[in-house]
């Protein structure tokens, strides 16, 4: 039987200094129980980094305790950036196999109380820290020795790389959750300071503090009433944890493998996908899961939405609530705020944004430089 998403909720992402992780965590998950009118059997919480940023774990019973549901079973999945996506893949097998009939999936994380020292140093443990990090590297330097690399192999401009971040920009204007509801353009893409070169400051997903929560449902239980999505698939995989160890630094085998299992699990073609939420954390991890998972021919994604591929009006259209780039990162809240603005196309509760007439939607939650991907498939029923 296929999990049905019976409702959504998210909090606005941004510096959210009088909230904490609890707050946001609640605020996101009242939402969703209120607009599923549903009461869950277990709780899914995502988070990556609140033991070293908050000193705050066991946080799926924490949220219990708070929801007033105490006794029900909880616990947290953490998988770096792909956390969200990994925790709902988790929530999406327990109501397959039966186990559970209703979940509460939530990801949240709060990154804006502590020092830029303090947060980069927890998202190197997304690599092996031990010795990649001791040797120097950062997360987005990792990220940028990508970047150069894909410019100088398929003679891509910086122009044609920040076309992303601009097509992100364009549609979180209209997202009330989004934390950078502006415009952005090339040149001033091009004209903000590098994070590490060649990697520009408006490339880069912000940090930011937020939260958002599935209800995943079986059919039996949403059977009599009118939930109008279900999950056709729900996929994982995983590739080396340190990038230099690969075979091929451009190539995000756990994309590849987790989009075809989707693929299979779901019966679904590619031609028939109407919306892509991409993990573009940087530009670039956009642009290398498109191409990993042949949906564009490799060496080609940044110049097709240079030239304005894959628009609100396209098919399929990408990121069409802003993305991790207008959107913001809160990371464990990110795989799961892709489900839920995917749920507002399928249900025609986009707004301004509504892609026309959309079926299919797939996200692409990544953690590390490609390391895990989770890939999850929805579909108006």
């Amino acid at each position: 039987m296929k999990p049905i998403v019976a409702g959504v909720g998210m909090t606005k992402v941004g510096e959210q200094w009088s909230k904490s992780l609890k707050d946001l965590a609640l605020e996101a998950s009242l939402e969703a129980i209120d607009s599923s009118n549903l009461i869950p059997e277990v709780v899914v919480f995502s988070n990556m980094m609140s033991g070293r940023l908050q000193a705050q774990d066991h946080l799926g019973t924490l949220l219990v305790d708070e929801l007033g549901l105490r006794g029900l079973p909880a616990v947290r999945v953490e998988a770096a950036c792909a956390s969200g996506g990994a925790a709902f893949h988790v929530a999406y097998n327990m109501i397959k196999s039966g186990l559970y009939n209703i979940a509460l999936v939530v990801g949240a994380e709060k990154m804006s109380d502590t020092s830029t020292e303090q947060t980069t140093t927890a998202l190197m443990t997304a690599e092996d820290r031990e010795y990649t990090g001791f040797y120097g590297a950062s997360f987005v330097s990792l990220n940028a020795l990508a970047h150069r690399l894909y410019m100088e192999r398929f003679n891509v401009s910086e122009e044609e790389m920040a076309s992303l971040a601009v097509l992100s920009h364009e549609n979180g204007i209209n997202n009330p959750f989004a934390m950078y509801r502006k415009k952005i353009s090339i040149k001033e893409v091009l004209e903000s300071p590098y994070v590490a070169d060649p990697i520009h400051l408006l490339e880069a997903a912000p940090t930011s503090d937020g939260a958002a929560a599935v209800i995943l449902a079986s059919e039996e239980v949403v059977k009599s009433k009118s939930y109008a999505v279900s999950v056709e698939a729900s996929t994982m995989a995983t590739d080396t944890i340190r990038y230099y160890e690969r075979e091929d630094l451009l190539t995000f085998e756990s994309a590849k493998k987790a989009f075809a299992n989707a693929i299979s699990a779901s019966k679904i073609e590619k031609t028939q996908i109407d919306i892509i939420e991409l993990h573009d954390a940087f530009t670039i991890v956009g642009y290398l899961t498109l191409e990993s998972t042949n949906i564009v021919e490799r060496g080609k994604a940044a110049k097709l939405i240079a030239n304005n591929k894959f628009s609100l009006s396209d098919k399929p259209s990408v990121n069409t609530m802003g993305g991790l780039k207008s959107r913001g990162h809160p990371i464990g809240a990110t795989g799961l705020f892709q489900i839920a603005e995917i749920y507002l196309q399928l249900t025609n509760n986009a707004g301004k944004n509504q892609v026309d007439n959309a079926k299919v939607g797939v996200a692409f939650n990544v953690g590390g430089v490609g390391t895990t991907t989770s890939v999850s498939v929805l579909k108006r029923r």
